[in-house]
């Protein structure tokens, strides 16, 4: 698929994004003390479902590897693409990470959270607001005529403003029939570089921000990614579509109504 959506296209892209938006939004009301992260997939895979749609995460393949739930739940040091399981119990005190992606008549919407549990440390609460602005941040520089760099480098800037890390093995992507498409949007780089943005782009802005040092690394399920030095991170992502009076924030939740910035 070409990496400017026509018109056709971006509609389905719209309709999807809308789906995920619900889903996540339903999704995110339910999280609490108690909970296993597998309850709270299941509760995804049902709300998705529901919804018409199919989970884009759930048997996901790279080399031989599929990936085994509908969502991606990742607590506290976990980064991104957490497994969920029924021996990860939600606690009092945890952040909690929700990816959730789906596929709705061919089409893909993408959009994840980060949600405080309870009481939890300034420190992370703080983390969790710096990652969600360096998201509006970057998204704000997804203008026509700039360049990807241009959205890496204000989220990179930001969150490096803070001294948190900002993740370099896992970046944002655009999105069409496929979950991951041209270009890359990486979190980090120089203003000026890479691909120019065109009118009709829907890419994927996802901050990943570590507490500490930025290195990650993949727990033995094959799936999990962590923080490399134990420190929370929090992960926020909306999926834009590009145009000539700005860009457009496609995963808006339900209680709210999307318009250009």
């Amino acid at each position: 698929m070409s990496v400017v959506k026509n018109r056709d296209q971006i509609a389905r892209i719209r309709a999807a994004c809308a789906v995920a938006a619900k889903v996540l939004y339903e999704l995110k009301q339910l999280v609490r003390p108690g909970l296993t992260t597998q309850d709270l997939d299941e509760a995804g895979r049902d709300l998705i479902a529901a919804n018409g749609a199919r989970s884009a995460d759930y048997g996901y393949q790279i080399g031989n590897r599929r990936y085994p739930a509908h969502t991606c739940i990742s607590v506290n040091e976990e980064v991104v693409h957490g497994v969920p399981s029924l021996r990860r119990v939600i606690q009092d005190g945890d952040i909690v990470s929700i990816d959730v992606t789906v596929n709705y008549q061919g089409y893909i919407g993408d959009n994840a959270v980060t949600i405080p549990v309870g009481d939890i440390p300034p420190e992370w609460a703080k983390l969790i607001s710096v990652t969600e602005q360096s998201l509006a941040l970057g998204i704000a520089q997804a203008r026509v005529g700039n360049r990807i760099g241009d959205i890496s480098h204000a989220v990179q800037t930001y969150v490096e403003s803070h001294g948190y890390g900002v993740v370099r093995d896992y970046v944002g992507h655009g999105l069409g029939e496929r979950m991951h498409e041209p270009p890359e949007i990486p979190n980090f780089g120089k203003p000026g570089r890479g691909p120019v943005i065109k009118p009709g782009m829907t890419i994927a802005i996802e901050p990943m921000v570590n507490l500490g040092h930025y290195n990650t690394k993949v727990l033995s399920d094959g799936w999990t990614v962590v923080t490399a030095d134990g420190s929370p991170s929090a992960h926020f992502e909306h999926t834009i579509l590009t145009t000539d009076k700005g860009p457009e924030i496609l995963t808006v939740p339900p209680t709210l109504s999307s318009a250009a910035l």
